[in-house]
């Protein structure tokens, strides 16, 4: 099945058990808005990827992995979207969840998706009670302290912020637990793929820099500016546009070396290669040629 469809089925799926009977009326419709229609769903096609390459022999575990990573990246949006964070009106192109919805219901819907991406991982454990725990302790490490995505939102509240360290917990933690995740679900090694994620998460953060500071990008989806207005960490701003764009080309080629020996290691490669070009506009790509 296309790993585009498998996620959008293992996401409706999970959202109709949370959304049941008993649920208010608000809250169902405000984690569905969350949720779709979605964005790139860069995160949980990289996991189903990984888990393809190592050869997917449990495509229901590796489902409920990248569901689960995909509910928790949609939970950090609409928190991250909040008055007391970015403030931003929009996300993906239309109104926010706080804007939709008010700023009470987008906060629970941030932690209903929260608890339910650990609920859908909970009910692979008795099918596949190693694997599910392993990707469970994985995914969670990469949401909290010292080193989560909450960790990199805390950075913002910080006087002094290390850019790399930042980078590394806001965007890249998720993006190396989709990796190392879609290894794990599958039984498969995963101690290389920790790069491959860590790499990757640090090129899509540069990405979202550039597009933040040029406003070349058109599919963020979101006000951009918002970095230098709010005086946040930005590779653009700190290293500047060619730099950044340097910067992100020397991380997508390091992530594709990092990518292990593996029976679908050649086909990951050109994968990530060809997703590179679609988050670096053309005209930033020709700065650097």
């Amino acid at each position: 099945m296309d790993p585009v469809l498998r996620i959008e089925l293992a996401l409706e799926e999970a959202l109709d058990s949370a959304r049941g009977p008993g649920c208010p009326p608000g809250l169902r419709q405000a984690m569905h808005y969350a949720v779709f229609p979605g964005g790139a769903r860069v995160r949980p096609r990289l996991c189903l990827a990984v888990a393809w390459a190592c050869g997917d022999g449990d495509p229901a575990s590796s489902d409920a992995a990248a569901a689960a990573i995909e509910l928790l990246h949609c939970a950090s949006l609409v928190h991250d979207d909040l008055p007391c964070f970015d403030d931003s009106p929009t996300r993906r192109g239309r109104p926010s969840v706080h804007s939709a919805f008010g700023e009470r219901l987008a906060v629970l819907t941030g932690d209903a998706l929260i608890v339910l991406a650990f609920e859908i991982l909970g009910r692979r454990i008795s099918a596949s009670p190693r694997a599910t725990g392993e990707v469970m302790a994985t995914i969670a490490a990469s949401v909290g302290a010292p080193t989560g995505i909450c960790a990199g939102q805390a950075w913002e509240c910080e006087t002094e912020i290390d850019l790399a360290e930042y980078h590394r917990a806001k965007t890249g933690a998720l993006f190396i637990a989709a990796a190392v995740a879609g290894a794990q679900s599958v039984g498969a090694p995963c101690g290389p793929w920790r790069l491959v994620g860590e790499r990757l998460g640090e090129a899509y953060q540069v990405a979202d820099d550039l597009g933040d500071a040029t406003g070349l990008r058109q599919d963020l989806g979101k006000p951009i500016g918002l970095d230098g207005a709010k005086g946040r960490p930005n590779a653009a701003i700190q290293l500047g546009v060619l730099g950044a764009v340097h910067r992100l080309k020397d991380l997508v080629a390091s992530a594709v070396e990092a990518v292990p020996a593996c029976p679908g290691a050649p086909q990951l490669r050109a994968l990530i290669a060809a997703e590179s070009q679609r988050i670096l506009p053309a005209e930033l790509a020709r700065l650097a040629a």
